[in-house]
């Protein structure tokens, strides 16, 4: 048994459907209500309540156009499209909240982080430091077209432009401002004192960033960084940064060699594994009987979308799967879409091989990670089982319906891990990190500490 309280974010996106393609079929779906703030601050009113550490909102900036090579299939059935950004619903959630945290997620391939920056330090300030930034490089070779590139940007060269637009948000959030730059001295007539102000000099091989940050130093100056890729290249970034990682993996056995690769290779950049807090995707069906529950499960299976479930994966993977027999295997092909689904998918497991209807009714509720059908208890002992098992720290809660989902599983299974001593009865922190770690500022060893005005200080005077 366990004895560390799990971890739990909402998993979302601004948009009518997530994870579980065609279900925005059902009736008890009121997904379409993304474009309605109050539906985000009544979701943000149930999360806190409840007692989650934080909502964390998915994004990508391109359609989903792989599948039969347009994005008709995503249009129809609503795969992850339209969509909205994802910042702009954050203040509005957080002004009806005090503690739940928001992750956002941002790429880095297709905005300078000069603006970026200031964007995030904007959101901190508002939220009293509950923002968090999920990094991504853009999968989608129909994002990178759409701002103006000739072609999408090789896999792991988007992993060398992460690594530079980072040092320059570093540079910003922790060098540019020193602590006590806000002086608001009404005699002296300074509101900053310039001389605690100071430019960057940012002169890399992708970005040429001069000057100063725009803003004071927010609550937590850096966000929290989270980060979801489980390529080698990825999982050795996030290794190297992150202090939450996002993982997507169908069964235990699989999710475990994530953890442990992540882990062991964080103590390869002088971190301590277990201070990267891992998160595994889960879709819960929560009934008050396990009759009721399978039921449940049953019905909403017989809304998937099997055409959006396959445009769901061939966006992921940049393999269009319309070319594929349905009974066919699916085989590993390397690319510049998301390696690690084609990986899970085809040789993460060598005992299982997937065809593509496998493949379409797995995707079609929960994407990539488990779904459980259950009683309340039997929900938390399968959660404690990856825990125990897998070494997770706690789960990414996506849903099939929105917000019933939600509302079930904080009705239902909330108090069951409460009682067991799995998750918190009360928050004891206001800001993200504070949740994740119990301090406000990213560690000393964390890389991005080298840039802090304090280190640098030395080298100025």
């Amino acid at each position: 048994m366990t004895s560390k309280k799990m971890l739990l974010n909402a998993f979302v996106m601004n948009c009518p459907g997530n994870q579980s393609p065609g279900l925005w079929r059902h009736p008890d779906d009121q997904s379409h209500r993304y474009t309605d703030l109050e539906q985000w601050i009544e979701l943000a009113k149930t999360l806190e309540k409840a007692k989650f550490d934080a909502v964390f909102i998915a994004d990508v900036l391109g359609h989903y156009d792989v599948y039969e090579g347009t994005k008709d299939a995503a249009l129809r059935q609503a795969v992850q499209s339209p969509i909205n950004d994802p910042l702009l619903i954050i203040p509005a959630m957080a002004s009806v909240t005090e503690y739940l945290g928001f992750g956002v997620t941002a790429s880095v391939t297709h905005e300078n982080p000069y603006p970026f920056a200031r964007r995030m330090s904007t959101l901190d300030h508002l939220t009293k430091g509950r923002v968090g930034w999920n990094i991504v490089t853009s999968y989608l070779k129909s994002a990178s077209l759409n701002i103006g590139l000739k072609k999408q940007i090789k896999h792991d060269e988007r992993y060398d432009i992460a690594e530079e637009y980072l040092e320059v948000c570093y540079k910003l959030w922790e060098g540019s401002w020193e602590d006590d730059a806000v002086v608001r001295d009404r005699e002296r007539k300074m509101f900053v004192d310039p001389a605690k102000v100071h430019d960057i000099d940012h002169d890399g091989r992708y970005f040429h960033i001069p000057g100063a940050h725009l803003c004071e130093p927010s609550p937590q100056r850096t966000p929290v960084i989270y980060q979801a890729g489980l390529s080698p290249r990825g999982s050795a970034f996030a290794a190297k940064h992150a202090e939450g990682v996002y993982i997507s993996a169908p069964v235990i056995s699989i999710a475990k060699k994530y953890v442990n690769t992540i882990r062991k290779q964080a103590e390869h950049y002088g971190r301590k594994g277990d201070e990267i807090k891992i998160f595994s995707l889960f879709t819960p069906i929560v009934g008050k009987t396990q009759v009721e529950a399978e039921a449940k499960y049953k019905d909403y299976k017989n809304h998937i979308s099997r055409e959006g479930a396959l445009s769901l994966f061939s966006g992921w993977t940049g393999i269009d799967l319309s070319q594929y027999d349905p009974d066919e295997h699916l085989q590993f092909i390397e690319n510049d879409a998301m390696r690690s689904r084609v990986e899970i998918f085809t040789k993460a497991d060598p005992d299982k091989q997937w065809t593509i209807n496998e493949i379409a009714e797995f995707v079609g509720i929960g994407g990539i990670g488990p779904v459980v059908a259950g009683t309340p208890e039997t929900i938390a002992d399968e959660m404690e089982k990856w825990v125990n098992e897998a070494g997770v720290d706690g789960f990414n809660i996506t849903y099939t319906v929105m917000p019933g989902s939600f509302e079930e599983f904080s009705e239902l299974v909330i108090p069951v891990l409460q009682e067991r001593g799995l998750v918190k009865k009360e928050y004891e922190q206001k800001t993200l990190r504070g949740h994740l770690f119990g301090f406000d500022q990213l560690a000393n060893h964390h890389p991005g500490k080298q840039y802090s005005w304090k280190h640098l200080s030395t080298h100025r005077s």
